[in-house]
């Protein structure tokens, strides 16, 4: 009886929950960088180039 209760306790314990998510948030991140890894070194790279022109001009 005592551990049906100590089960059911733990069931609705929502202490670790935000721990869960914040993990589930950085796992989906880090996911969607390695898919689009190509994609954001290119698009960091032409930023790059364009504050060199802009500031070669100035």
């Amino acid at each position: 009886m005592m551990r049906l209760k100590r089960l059911k306790d733990l069931m609705l314990e929502e202490d670790g929950m935000g721990t869960v998510e914040i993990i589930l948030i950085i796992v989906v991140l880090v996911g969607l960088v390695i898919i689009f890894k190509g994609r954001i070194t290119q698009i960091v790279e032409n930023l790059f180039d364009k504050i060199t022109t802009q500031t070669d001009s100035v």
